[in-house]
């Protein structure tokens, strides 16, 4: 019988939907062949999503891959978090044991907060880095388990996901790189409207060019009608198709209740309201099947046989009956485990649950409560305190629901689910009210929270209040990425401790404050810690205290580095060990330990940091060994010590990657990036940087990685993607919070792009704004850099007429400049030797004598690109004495310089090189390519003798009508060959094209001067 009813309903025939299953069946094959493939399936509901994916899961197993299915619960956050990544992993592990255990080896109790199977979670304590890291060991897991098996994930109804599993979606179509996977989700289109939390996460995956995005339209009359033939196994009357088609539009479920209503002759009663088609069916059945449809309408996406049982209430033959009548009418269907029923399409239980009156929809929740209660068994352990919260809720008992509701919080942070968290946390503040007094005293917040903001009570006998809840909630909305909301939170407990004042939970919300505003980009943060410390200042030593000092400690490193930060840190310590916050301790331990590196004191704040990431790592305190993996390998680098920071930053990277440390990953990279480009090794540090752009969370690491791109491009001579990645770089980094660690690097590339472009005045204006804010102590590994671009582009610009103006002053600035900052590594030595040097060379005063020492400090750093450099300016100084002696020294240097300049990459110093060889008629051993190159410069770039002619008098900053009252030709006729010249340089503007000549070397001073002279004033 019910074979006969299903083939009635639903067509055996597959209609339609050739072009879809092409194109799923081809990201099956490219995912086969080891490419990852991301893909969104998107419709109305009833229009075929669910047919669709059992066609290709279908085809997908007769192709020997593994199908994982996942669905969103109905009801939304009130349903477990990650619940379909729950159930495809529980599949996958099901399908594949062995190869799943492997993949997770030594993640256990961290995967168990996915799937509990696994073990017991290692903590529920909340942390910052919890959810990162689940996402990144989840998107590890899945491409170990893929390595060798075609996998298909298919996550269903989308638009029913709570926020952490669209959350996870979305880190894994980011970061999924290797794996023979196809993660496939689907969602409704029509319940999509403007501020339905999906349309964000579908506009940013809509930027992804490795997803790919499905929209099923409806059927057209000749689907229909086939579909309509293979429910009927018959051909239908064509007025018949008309009807349905025009009733459905193409809707293939309407077209499957029409075509059923119709064949059981009851079309004529039916009316043309969606709710009524899609009840008309429940209706005809008997009394009872229909009471058990609403029984399970209200019980979630599925709900257990023996919980139907116990809310029911009936006897187990007349449930057993009513169950087949609903069966066999398609109206419900057996789950997979066959534990359970659900209704064939959510359309239908959804208006079977509209149906239900308000009274009763709360008797059905409250009979579903009280059963769960009375025999926790009958559901899912891992699901239970969730569907407890929700019925408790929807039956409309507050006194009930509070405690549930709380505990299903503390579920939902035990898995990470902040946002889920949060959500609950507001619902139990909802109900605060509602509860009476003394069910509020039973509870206690050593029960429920995990931010104890001090009231000087024990939290294990002091009942829960208020406060608590929204200290909680704050931090779950931080970590959750819900910060308006978190924001909002703490605005509202703050106006509450203005009646009744407690400085320590003050100052615990400032803090919070503080570090929502950072992240929400609205200010650096330090009125709101400064708020923090003046509430603690005088106060006895606590948790809050020491936080407090900790985090003013850190701040002030990162912004004002000094006495104030040292004093800080110092105290921050003491307090820690005094109330035994073990992990404040530590974490102020690094910043003090870093103080004293960047003070002079680099041997012991090294030994105290190298001691600090051993205690982290043997106490497992994850974030803190993260944070150290990056300071240290920074503080080495600080002191040039790049050779014996990279193997450490590379230990850092598997240990981040390992716990799911993203911006401690990203940070090192960014620093291992730095590092390699110090050591010559060019191509890995692109590497290196773009692996810090794609895995941080945050945007100041993406920044940093941006940044180092910008530094290699420059290097390299494209300077169109150097000013791409410094205006990205930018952009993740903010004003909101400027750092001596971003604006002075920074302001470095800005001005050497600047310089590069002939753009002189906005590269001094990048020094003079870095000049004014000051470098601070430690800043020296930033400052050189930047003093030491500022005076190469002096002294490259020296000849030219834009950089006449204010030249003297510049020069002077950073003369002072190079006085006042500090030398005490070997590096920083070094990069003041080089920097005074170019500053002889902006004065035309450069000889061997000043170069040699610094080539000679260079020779003892391991930094080849920096020494090719100085070598090369130190050619230049000798052949300028024109002795044999010198010449043939000269000619030793320039090689060397030669070879690492090609070996790099450095395009700008192999042509500088290069042309300063060809001018002194030195033979460098060249390749194929550069032995064919032209002796004459400028025939290498293709100028015609007319368009040199013309480049000169642009070098000399002559305009387009000077050019041709000077050569005789029309000022028409002089813009043509300034056109050509720009275009066959390669550059933007006649500023960038003097300063390539002058780089270039293509005419001497002299000539230019000549030229500035006959001239005049240049406009």
């Amino acid at each position: 019988m019910l074979g006969t009813v299903e083939t009635r309903s639903v067509s055996p025939v597959f209609v339609g939907r050739t072009d879809e299953l092409g194109t799923l069946n081809d990201a099956l094959a490219r995912a086969a062949a080891g490419e990852p493939q991301a893909l969104l399936l998107g419709g109305e509901a009833g229009v075929g999503k669910t047919r669709l994916v059992e066609e290709f899961t279908m085809a997908a197993g007769r192709r020997e891959a593994v199908v994982a299915l996942g669905g969103c619960v109905e009801i939304g956050a009130d349903g477990l978090p990650f619940a379909p990544f729950s159930s495809a992993l529980r599949a996958l592990r099901d399908a594949l044991p062995e190869e799943f255990a492997a993949a997770g080896a030594g993640q256990e109790e961290e995967l168990a907060r996915l799937l509990p199977e696994l073990g017991e979670a290692t903590s529920s304590r909340h942390d910052e880095q919890g959810m990162a890291r689940l996402f990144e060991l989840t998107a590890r897991l899945l491409e170990r388990v893929a390595a060798d098996h075609p996998v298909v994930l298919v996550l269903e109804d989308l638009h029913w996901a709570d926020a952490s599993t669209r959350h996870l979606l979305a880190y894994l179509f980011r970061t999924l790189r290797t794996g023979r996977l196809v993660v496939l989700a689907t969602y409704r289109s029509d319940d999509i409207h403007r501020r339905h939390p999906l349309r964000p996460l579908l506009a940013e995956l809509d930027r992804l060019r490795t997803v790919r995005r499905i929209e099923l339209a409806r059927f057209t009359r000749d689907e229909v009608a086939r579909q309509i033939a293979g429910i009927l196994a018959a051909e239908p009357d064509p007025a018949r198709v008309d009807e349905i088609f025009e009733r459905s539009d193409g809707n293939a479920f309407f077209v499957e209740e029409l075509a059923v209503s119709g064949c059981e002759g009851c079309c004529d009663g039916l009316t043309d309201s969606l709710r009524d088609l899609l009840l008309v069916r429940v209706e005809k059945l008997p009394e009872t099947a229909q009471r058990v449809a609403r029984v399970v309408a209200e019980g979630g996406s599925t709900v257990e046989y023996r919980l139907i049982a116990a809310v029911a209430q009936l006897t187990e033959d007349d449930l057993i009956e009513a169950l087949r009548a609903a069966v066999g009418a398609n109206i419900l269907t057996v789950t997979p485990a066959g534990d359970g029923y659900r209704f064939r399409h959510s359309l239908v239980r959804e208006a079977v649950a509209d149906d239900l009156l308000p009274g009763e929809r709360s008797r059905l929740n409250r009979r579903y409560a009280e059963a769960l209660e009375a025999d926790p068994a009958l559901v899912a352990a891992d699901a239970r305190v969730m569907r407890l919260a929700s019925y408790w809720y929807h039956a409309h008992d507050a006194a009930k629901a509070l405690p549930a509701v709380l505990d299903a919080s503390v579920a939902a942070r035990r898995r990470h689910a902040y946002t889920e968290q949060l959500r609950l946390l507001e619902r139990a503040m909802e109900l605060w009210d509602s509860v009476p007094q003394e069910v509020r005293c039973a509870l206690r917040p050593v029960d429920y929270t995990e931010v104890y903001p001090p009231c000087g009570c024990d939290p294990a006998t002091t009942p829960l209040n208020y406060l608590d809840l929204m200290a909680e909630a704050a931090v779950a909305g931080r970590f959750g990425g819900e910060r308006e909301r978190a924001l909002k939170i703490t605005k509202r407990a703050l106006r509450l401790l203005e009646d009744e004042p407690d400085a320590l939970r003050a100052a615990w919300f400032w803090v919070q404050r503080s570090r929502l505003v950072q992240a929400q980009g609205r200010g650096d943060g330090w009125q709101e810690l400064a708020t923090a410390q003046d509430l603690v200042r005088g106060l006895p030593p606590s948790e809050v205290h020491a936080e407090v000092l900790a985090l003013v400690a850190g701040w002030s490193m990162l912004h004002r580095p000094g006495p104030e930060a040292f004093a800080a840190a110092e105290r921050a310590v003491e307090y820690a060990r005094m109330v035994g916050a073990r992990d404040t301790e530590l974490h102020a331990r690094l910043t003090l330990s870093g103080l004293k590196v960047d003070a002079g004191d680099p041997e012991t704040g090294l030994a105290e940091m190298r001691e600090v990431l051993q205690d982290a790592l043997a106490e497992g305190v994850h974030h803190v060994a993260g944070r150290a993996y990056v300071n240290l390998p920074s503080e080495l680098q600080s002191v040039g010590r790049d050779r014996e920071a990279a193997p450490l930053m590379r230990e850092g990277i598997a240990y981040a990657r390992k716990h799911g440390l993203l911006d401690s990953e990203a940070w090192t990279w960014g620093n291992l990036s730095d590092a390699l480009y110090s050591l010559g090794q060019w191509p890995q540090a692109a590497e290196a940087a773009a692996h810090a752009t794609r895995v941080g969370h945050s945007a100041k690491p993406r920044g940093a990685g941006a940044l180092k791109l910008a530094h290699l491009a420059l290097g390299r001579g494209d300077l169109a993607e150097a000013d791409r990645q410094l205006a990205a770089a930018r952009a993740h980094y903010g004003t909101h919070d400027p750092m001596p660690q971003a604006s002075l690097p920074l302001a470095r590339l800005a001005l050497g792009v600047a310089a590069a472009q002939g753009r002189i005045a906005d590269a001094r204006a990048e020094l003079l704004h870095a000049l004014e804010a000051g470098f601070p102590p430690g800043t020296q590994r930033y400052g050189w850099p930047l003093l030491l671009a500022a005076a190469t582009a002096e002294a490259d610009a020296r000849s030219l007429p834009a950089a006449q103006a204010d030249r003297a002053d510049i020069l002077d600035r950073l003369e002072k400049a190079v006085r006042k900052l500090t030398t005490g590594a070997p590096l920083w030595q070094a990069y003041a030797q080089w920097t005074r040097a170019e500053l002889l060379r902006a004065h035309s005063r450069d000889t061997p004598d000043a170069w040699s020492p610094v080539v000679t400090a260079f020779e003892c750093l391991d930094r080849p690109y920096d020494l090719a450099r100085v070598r090369h300016r130190l050619a230049a100084a000798l052949l300028s004495q024109g002795g044999d002696d010198e010449r043939d020294r000269a000619l030793e240097v320039l090689r060397l310089a030669a070879a690492v300049a090609d070996h790099l990459g450095a395009r700008p110093l192999a042509d500088t090189v290069a042309r300063l060889a060809q001018r002194a008629r030195l033979t460098l051993a060249r390749t194929p390519r550069q032995a064919l190159a032209p002796a004459d410069p400028a025939a290498a770039l293709g100028l015609t003798s007319r368009e040199r002619d013309v480049l000169r008098l642009v070098a000399a900053g002559r305009t387009n009508r000077q050019i041709a009252e000077t050569l005789f030709i029309s000022p028409k006729t002089a813009s043509v060959h300034v056109s050509n010249i720009l275009a066959k340089l390669g550059v933007s503007g006649r500023g960038e094209a003097a300063a390539l000549a002058h780089r270039l070397e293509l005419f001497t001073e002299e000539t230019l001067s000549e030229e500035t002279l006959t001239a005049g004033k240049t406009p």
